[in-house]
C-alpha cells in the first residue's frame, strides 16, 4: 500500500510539474513594476483604476481605452491628478473605438480593469484571458445567458492558466459582511427560511440626445436604459443584493422564479425601454424563498435593506446585526481595519498576483448575474422561469455589428406577449 501510494504521488507530481511548466509566468515579485490597463473610462472605471493604483505601491497605469474621446480625457485628467507618479499613459496609448480594447491588450499590460457597459464584458474578458492578463471585472458580467456561459468558459481557462479574476461584486470583500455571513453559515439564526432583498431608489442620470448623435451613440451614452447594454436595472444594479442572497445560501441558487414588473413612471423615450420596477419571488429546492424588490422611481421611498430570516433569528445585512436566538452587532473598532469594499477587492487582487496564489471569482459572479437575468426574463414574459431554462436560454442581445449608425429601439416588453427565448 505504501509503495502504491508512493507511485501515485510520483505520477501526480510529474503531472503537476508538466502542467505548471506550460503556465505563463504570472507571479510578480514585490519589486516588479506591474502595468495596468483600463478598458472603460466612465465614472466606475476611473474609480476602479484609482482603487487599483492605491492597492499596489509598484503599479503604473500605462494604457486606456474607451468608445468616446471625451470620456477618455476626463478619466485621464482625474487619474493624473490623483496619481501623478503612477500615471504613465501617453497619447499613443489612449485608444478610442469599439476595437480599442485590443490595443490595450497589445500594450504589454499585466492587469486589466473591465468597466465598459456590461454587454461587452464576455467578449472583453475572453480576450483578456487569451492574452494571459489578470482582470478586475465589474459587475454584472453579462446581459444574457449566451454571454454568461461564455464567461464561465473563460473563467475556467483563467483558472487553468493561473490568472486572477476578481469580481466587482465588492460586498464579498467587505470585512463586516464576511463576518456576518460566517455567523449565518455557522447557524447563528438557524436554518434559513426566507430572505428579502430591496433596492428601491429614485431615478438616475440621463444625457440629453445631441443632434449629431446616431442611435447607437445615443444608446451607448445612455447605456443604462437599454437591455442589450445594461441587462435592465435588476441586472445592472440589483445584482449586488441578489449576490448577497446567494452568499447567504452558501452559493445555492433558486430553482425557479416569477416576477411582477413594468414601466410606470419612467416612460419617456429618453429612458430607453427598460422597466422601472421589479418584484421577484425566487424559490429554492429546499423550500426557501427570496423576495426581491427593486424600483427606480422619483418621489418614492428609498429602501436598500437586505434581510435573512432563519428559524431562530434574523440577520440584517445592511446594519450587520442579528436578533433572535443570538444578539450580535459587527464592531469595526474591534476589527481594527478599515472596511472599504471597493478598495479591499483590489487589495486582494494585487496580493494574489504578488503571492502567486490566484483568485477566481468566476463561479459566483456568473451565477449571481444569471439569478438577476432570470428575474428579468420572468418579468418581461410574465412566466415562471426555471434555473434550467434561464441558464440554457438562447437569448443573444448582441447587435449584428458594432458601429455608429441606426439602431431601432426594441419595444418595451409586455408580460404575456413577450416570449422567453
Amino acid at each position: 500500500m505504501i509503495k502504491e501510494n508512493r507511485r501515485k504521488f510520483i505520477r501526480n507530481t510529474a503531472t503537476t510539474t508538466a502542467i505548471l511548466s506550460q503556465l505563463p509566468a504570472v507571479h510578480a515579485a514585490i519589486s516588479d513594476t506591474l502595468k495596468l490597463g483600463l478598458i472603460g473610462c466612465g465614472g466606475r472605471g476611473t474609480g476602479a483604476a484609482d482603487n487599483a493604483l492605491k492597492a499596489d505601491p509598484n503599479l503604473k497605469i500605462v494604457a486606456m481605452a474607451d468608445t468616446f474621446p471625451d470620456r477618455m480625457e476626463t478619466s485621464a485628467k482625474r487619474l493624473r491628478h490623483l496619481h501623478k507618479d503612477k500615471f504613465a499613459v501617453d497619447q499613443d496609448h489612449r485608444f478610442i473605438g469599439f476595437e480599442a480594447y485590443k490595443n490595450v491588450l497589445a500594450s504589454d499590460v499585466d492587469v486589466v480593469i473591465l468597466a465598459t457597459p456590461p454587454h461587452f464584458r464576455p467578449e472583453h474578458l475572453k480576450a483578456v484571458v487569451a492574452a494571459n492578463k489578470h482582470a478586475f471585472v465589474e459587475k454584472p458580467i453579462a446581459v444574457d445567458a449566451v454571454g454568461a456561459r461564455s464567461v464561465l468558459q473563460t473563467c475556467k481557462a483563467a483558472k487553468e492558466k493561473g490568472l486572477s479574476i476578481v469580481s466587482g461584486l465588492m460586498l464579498r470583500y467587505s470585512l463586516a459582511m464576511r463576518e456576518t455571513m460566517q455567523r449565518i453559515h455557522d447557524g447563528a439564526i438557524g436554518k434559513i427560511v426566507t430572505m428579502q432583498a430591496n433596492y428601491n431608489i429614485g431615478g438616475l442620470w440621463n444625457h440629453p440626445r445631441q443632434p449629431e448623435w446616431s442611435d447607437v451613440e445615443n444608446q451607448m451614452r445612455n447605456w443604462y436604459y437599454y437591455t442589450w447594454l445594461s441587462g435592465d436595472h435588476i441586472v445592472e444594479q440589483h445584482v449586488h443584493g441578489l449576490d448577497l442572497m446567494a452568499w447567504a445560501m452558501q452559493d445555492q441558487y433558486p430553482v425557479n422564479c416569477f416576477t411582477l414588473g413594468g414601466r410606470q413612471a419612467r416612460t419617456e423615450a429618453k429612458y430607453g425601454h427598460i422597466f422601472d420596477h421589479f418584484a421577484v419571488c425566487y424559490e429554492y429546492a429546499g423550500g426557501e424563498r427570496c423576495f426581491s424588490f427593486c424600483r427606480q422611481q422619483n418621489g418614492t421611498d428609498q429602501n436598500t435593506a437586505h434581510s435573512v430570516y432563519g428559524a431562530t433569528g434574523t440577520a440584517d445585512l445592511r446594519r450587520k446585526t442579528m436578533t433572535g436566538g443570538k444578539i450580535w452587532r459587527y464592531s469595526a473598532a474591534r476589527n481594527g481595519q478599515k472596511d472599504i469594499p471597493y478598495q479591499l477587492e483590489h487589495d486582494a487582487l494585487f496580493r494574489s498576483i504578488r503571492s502567486g496564489q490566484p483568485i477566481n471569482n468566476g463561479e459566483y459572479m456568473v451565477k449571481s448575474t444569471m439569478m438577476a437575468i432570470m428575474g428579468r426574463q420572468a418579468g418581461y414574459t410574465g412566466k415562471t422561469v426555471t434555473w434550467h431554462e434561464a441558464m440554457n436560454s438562447k437569448e443573444d442581445l448582441r447587435p449584428a455589428k458594432y458601429e455608429f449608425g441606426n439602431m431601432p429601439l426594441p419595444p418595451v416588453a409586455i408580460p404575456g406577449e413577450t416570449n422567453l427565448i
